[in-house]
């Protein structure tokens, strides 16, 4: 039988006595790695508690809010609960790709469609690419995201799902490699009476010289009954060797019942670039961090985010670079459209090391309050330790330009569709640094149609 979270006096309690009482294959996993850390992880886990209000990071975010239910663990085999047809049906349009479905966190190989690969590359199953790539595995697991000496702010949520994960999605592009056909990781929480609390690990090597392209759609299909109060908690990892190139774009949009918390860290070598993109549609409480490191000269690091929330919709971002070698460059821009009783949240930080010169970065956070039941909190941060440098950040918060509202009526546009006019203007400057085609026309069409039904 699995696990259940069954009722104790603390929350923290509760997952200490499922981790117990979990079997020791479903403790082991398949990875001796992850198998000898899962002990240490709980420990830590058990010393650091749950984040709270306390900690600064999450000031304005309750994590405790969206954990009072009675967690089901995901089973040690989990049987996809999704047909093709929903699959495909939340495809991409023309999107040609590597298709990788996870459902509940767990890998499923009947719903995924992994064309050829070039020599060395894997696309698919953590587990089982942690077994054919043993020294690649254990070279980056656990580094970019370490419960031990990574974030304190971060090391809770990451110890658990240390010690619980067992599945996920591993991508590996070997040195020189050109991985051509972008992989479309789709993500389906899993069906059923309880709700479930699903801890998937990912781990994404793009190595020296190498490309790659990831779109991961966290979705609920037409039809599909999702786990209600289904609470994800992510870590994910991704490294970039020198003069690799790694897009990164992630969807949420499970549904309002749904929470996440995921942690990101990524790291990347000499003249690489990374990009990522972090684009949320829906969701109860959403929590997102992401740490990344340009650890050698000459790198470029882009950090983008679109956040909608509606009703009482809680998203917070969290980003963090870590800039310690010099000639780098970072751009960051987040925008969120609130509504209803929702509330966001964006606490960026660039941290310049001593000795990190000729830095340029960029962070801006802008929103949009459709209502004034609506809440913001934005804390852009500078920490810099070096004296040649051109950083900078801002942030604003407004309403709907009431002259541009007018200026468009007087042309004969109803308001409602003035309204989503603006809003869709507002959004692309996120939607255009998109280098997919496909996806970036869905969110464009998503903007809309969401706002339209909201105005019309």
């Amino acid at each position: 039988m699995p696990a259940t979270v069954q009722e104790e006096p603390s929350t923290e309690a509760r997952f200490l006595r499922a981790f117990e009482g979990l079997s020791e294959k479903a403790k082991n996993g398949t990875v001796e790695a992850v198998k000898g850390r899962r002990r240490r992880a709980i420990e830590r886990f058990e010393e650091l508690g749950f984040p709270t209000n306390q900690l600064e990071a999450y000031k304005y975010t309750n994590v405790a809010k969206a954990l009072k239910h009675e967690y089901r663990l995901a089973p040690a085999e989990a049987a996809p609960q999704a047909s093709e047809e929903q699959v495909e049906a939340l495809l991409l349009g023309d999107l040609d790709a590597h298709i990788v479905v996870t459902v509940g966190g767990r890998f499923s190989e009947a719903l995924s469609e992994v064309g050829p690969l070039p020599e060395g590359a894997f696309v698919g199953s953590f587990a089982e690419g942690a077994n054919a790539h043993p020294s690649v595995f254990h070279q980056h697991y656990g580094q970019y995201a370490d419960f031990e000496a990574g974030d304190p702010e971060q090391r809770a949520m990451t110890a658990l799902n240390a010690a619980f994960a067992r599945d996920g999605l591993f991508l590996y592009v070997p040195e020189g490699t050109r991985l051509e056909t972008p992989v479309y990781a789709l993500h389906l929480p899993s069906a059923g009476d309880e709700p479930l609390f699903a801890q998937p690990r990912h781990l994404f090597v793009v190595e020296e010289e190498a490309q790659a392209r990831l779109i991961e759609m966290h979705r609920t299909p037409s039809g599909y009954a999702p786990t209600p109060g289904s609470f994800t908690n992510a870590v994910r990892e991704a490294y970039v060797g020198a003069r690799g190139h790694f897009d990164h774009y992630v969807v949420q949009d499970e549904g309002a019942g749904a929470s996440q918390h995921t942690t990101f860290g990524a790291y990347h070598e000499t003249e690489s670039i990374f990009d990522t993109l972090a684009v949320t549609l829906s969701g109860d409480l959403v929590r997102n961090n992401l740490t990344i490191t340009p650890a050698g000269p000459f790198c470029e690091s882009h950090l983008n985010g679109l956040y909608l929330g509606r009703g009482e919709t809680h998203v917070d971002n969290r980003t963090v670079v870590e800039h310690a070698a010099p000639d780098c460059v970072s751009n960051q821009l987040y925008k969120g459209i609130l509504s209803g009783k929702a509330t966001g949240v964006f606490n960026g930080r660039v941290h310049v090391h001593r000795g990190a010169q000729r830095i340029n970065a960029y962070q801006s956070n802008k929103n949009i309050v459709l209502e004034r039941s609506a809440q913001i909190y934005s804390k852009p941060e500078l920490e810099i330790y070096a004296d040649d440098v051109e950083c900078s950040h801002g942030s604003t918060t407004g309403e709907l330009d009431e002259e541009a509202i007018f200026y468009l009526r007087s042309r004969g546009i109803p308001e409602s569709r003035a309204r989503v006019i603006l809003l869709g203007a507002f959004a692309r400057d996120v939607v255009e640094n998109v280098r997919s085609g496909p996806l970036a026309a869905w969110l464009t069409d998503e903007v809309d149609a969401r706002f339209g039904a909201r105005t019309a």
